[in-house]
């Protein structure tokens, strides 16, 4: 094998994005394309009494204007495909009902962008509102209710005698903590362009998406037809996060119009509505008591908490779950509860439920180590879980320890005074803080195919996606060392569902799921290569054993020969042009009934807040990782990079508003919707462990895609209270609240 995976390599697909030549979903061609335009609610529950379409039918260009009046029935009334979290609730105008401001009504065609859009606006929507839909936080949370399950585990969970564990401590910390709606936000937008074939049976969709396979199977169960009658087609995504994991409305709504219409629909969300039906990271109220013994070892945690959902389905954002496994402690309690509102439908948004639920324990082990007179990082090392404290079993591989040494060491924690408030630099108060950060590690079964061609290269396929993560680059590294070949030799494509089955891109199981098909896909290929020249009969290694033949550099050769054998070129130029194929599953097996699998890492801050202003700055983070192996140093630096970044993001500056009026999002753009930019992120020092874990998959590959962003607010507020002595336990930490 040659010895490429690992290597920082820089992206196969990299000339193509910056040359504008990688085609995304709305930038396809397809003859005859007509484009739509939805229209949104303005009311936040009731039912629509009557859309007006009159003017809007008769303007110029203007092919059709979709309602819930003269829209295709559906299967189920579009409920088929229901199956969350996943499969979710859509808006398919199949009734007059309004569940949410911002909800998909109408849909206008035409034969250019700017006709439907201007159509669109000519609408006119006749309400029967709803006085009783509920749009506030507070008035929904008064009556909460258990979801009984979230993600096949309990919404509750209790070990231990809490009370017990309360009384042995001699400090307890009690506080809440929130974190606001939160959007995605990819610089591509949704897309869609969707086409029937002549009969209207097959439909091809191109799609923006984080699972071909999965936008498949929701189209093929809304519309009553086959899996195979559906083909979805992704080669490039914008970004993700989450947002894109599931098949939301303008999916469907796009190849119900390319039917009603008889023509391709193209179907692009704007910014606007990248605020509604597709979508958001909830507002959690999330109850933190925590109990320690004076030798800092905890004696009782309980981690409640409460997030919004929508009338239209149940989704759960699980915060508590970082709380079950990441210390240990004998005495603990999780809860899980919903506040039922008239709003879009909540989903995953990087690190769902960890990057909510790591901010809240990791502000309340800071504020608890402060009560104690302890340094922070010393209390976590005092309450490290060296097995996995909610299921019993061994971890299957944990540098945590050696994460937190590293990260102090790079970062000088050994400078970091115990009393807040003591540094200062000029006007700015300086302050120091750090938390943990960690992930389950996830997988999927996982197919792929390798053919290789009469030119002797290899053609590796699975129907899988990349978001801009790198995984083009990554499954060619892998196949090149599989395959013993030049990666200049190897192509590998996905983003078509014709292709091998692969999992959603969500859950950080990208690379750990299908490295190993492709692997087990290339040594299967590498058999076969291997009996080709012993068998083929003008080959110099007829009859030997296969015990004794290698491949390496495209070569099949005697083993530790540098020379002579056959060349892969030969081999398969002798097939007659006909190229050689083999195929592989991998699943995973029993291994998590045997361990706990998760990623760890540290994460140190640095901010400086202005004494006057309350600004706050962070010039610095530091964080350092156990996540197995990597399959390419490169994109992994740049996964925990970006994490990082969307991190200060949570601390500082993310925030959706709703009025609670109407229940309408009001900084519904990215002018009012706050990210960070260049200006806002200082140096950011990310570091690996060695770590060797052979349990999690045949790579030892943990995925990377969510654990940046976790623990990163809460090292950020721990800063900003060592920097000035007041702890902000609502997100985002805005200068309003330190003034």
């Amino acid at each position: 094998m040659t010895n490429l995976v690992g290597q920082a390599l820089a992206r196969v697909d990299g000339r193509d994005k910056v040359c504008g030549r990688a085609p995304y979903a709305a930038e396809v061609e397809v003859a005859g394309m007509v484009h739509a335009v939805l229209l949104t609610s303005t009311i936040a529950g009731g039912r629509i009494e009557q859309i007006d379409t009159r003017a809007a039918q008769a303007e110029p260009g203007v092919l059709a204007v979709i309602t819930a009046r003269n829209a295709m029935p559906l299967p189920d009334k579009g409920r088929a495909a229901i199956q969350p979290p996943t499969g979710r609730a859509r808006s398919l105008l199949q009734d007059d009902s309004v569940s949410y401001n911002g909800e998909p009504i109408a849909i206008v065609v035409a034969d250019t962008l700017e006709r439907a859009a201007a159509a669109a606006r000519l609408l006119r929507v006749r309400y029967a509102e709803d006085p009783q839909a509920v749009v506030a936080f507070e008035r929904a949370k008064a009556s909460p209710y258990d979801p009984g399950q979230i993600l096949g585990k309990p919404s509750d969970t209790r070990r231990g005698n809490i009370a017990e564990g309360m009384r042995e401590a001699v400090q307890v910390h009690e506080a809440v903590y929130t974190t606001p709606i939160e959007h995605h936000h990819p610089m591509e937008p949704h897309a869609t362009i969707a086409q029937w074939d002549a009969a209207g049976e097959r439909l091809t969709v191109h799609d923006a998406t984080q699972a071909i396979s999965g936008s498949r199977e929701t189209l093929a169960k809304t519309f009553g037809i086959a899996p195979d009658h559906v083909v979805v087609l992704c080669p490039f995504v914008g970004g993700g996060f989450g947002c894109k994991g599931s098949s939301w409305s303008h999916v469907a709504l796009a190849a119900m119009a390319a039917r009603h219409v008889g023509r391709p629909v193209k179907l692009v969300l704007d910014r606007t509505q990248m605020f509604g039906p597709v979508g958001h990271r909830p507002h959690t109220e999330q109850t933190l008591i925590v109990g320690a013994g004076a030798d800092g070892r905890f004696t009782a945690l309980h981690h409640g908490v409460v997030s919004e959902t929508s009338v239209m389905e149940d989704w759960t954002e699980p915060s508590a779950l970082v709380s079950r496994m990441l210390y240990a402690c004998a005495n603990q309690s999780t809860t899980h509860r919903l506040a039922r509102m008239n709003i879009a439908v909540p989903t995953f948004t990087r690190a769902p439920g960890e990057a909510s639920g790591s901010f809240a324990l990791e502000c309340a082990v800071d504020e608890l180590a402060a009560r104690l007179g302890i340094d922070p990082l010393d209390l976590r090392l005092r309450n490290h879980a060296d097995k996995d404290p909610e299921s019993g079993l061994p971890f299957s591989s944990k540098s945590l320890r050696e994460c937190y040494r590293v990260g102090a060491e790079r970062f000088g924690w050994q400078r970091r005074p115990l009393q807040a408030g003591t540094l200062r630099d000029g006007p700015w108060r300086v302050g120091m803080g750090m938390a943990t950060a960690t992930y389950p590690t996830n997988r999927s079964a996982a197919e792929a195919r390798v053919r290789m061609m009469a030119d002797g290269t290899a053609l590796v396929q699975c129907g899988s996606q990349d978001l801009g993560t790198g995984t083009l680059t990554v499954m060619a590294q892998v196949a090149a060392d599989a395959l013993g070949m030049p990666l200049s030799r190897v192509r590998f494509e996905l983003g078509d569902s014709r292709m091998p089955k692969a999992p959603v891109s969500g859950g950080s199981q990208t690379a750990a799921s299908v490295s190993p098909a492709v692997q087990a896909a290339c040594m299967a290929m590498r058999a076969k290569l291997v009996d080709l020249a012993r068998t083929d009969p003008q080959s110099s290694l007829r009859g030997r054993p296969a015990d004794e033949l290698a491949l390496a550099d495209g070569w099949v050769r005697p083993a530790g020969a540098e020379s002579g054998g056959e060349s892969v070129n030969a081999l398969i130029g002798r097939l007659q042009g006909a190229p050689l194929e083999a195929s592989a599953q991998s699943a995973p097996g029993d291994e998590k009934k045997r361990f706990s699998m998760h990623a760890f890492g540290a994460v140190f801050a640095e901010v400086r807040v202005d004494e006057a202003l309350g600004i706050v700055r962070v010039p610095r983070i530091v964080g350092v990782y156990g996540v197995g192996n990597r399959l390419n140093e490169k994109t992994a630096h740049s996964q925990l990079m970006g994490g990082i970044v969307w991190g200060v993001g949570m601390a500082l500056f993310e925030e959706t508003w709703r009025d609670a009026r109407n229940g309408r999002y009001v900084n519904a753009s990215l002018a009012e919707y706050h990210v960070p930019v260049n200006a806002d992120i200082g140096g950011i020092d990310v570091q690996f462990v060695p770590e060797d874990d052979p349990h999690v998959n045949p790579l030892g590959v943990k995925g990377i895609g969510e654990i940046g962003i976790t623990g990163v607010a809460a090292a950020v507020a721990n800063a900003v209270y060592h920097a000035t002595g007041r702890r902000v336990r609502d997100l985002p930490i805005t200068l309003d609240k330190l003034i």
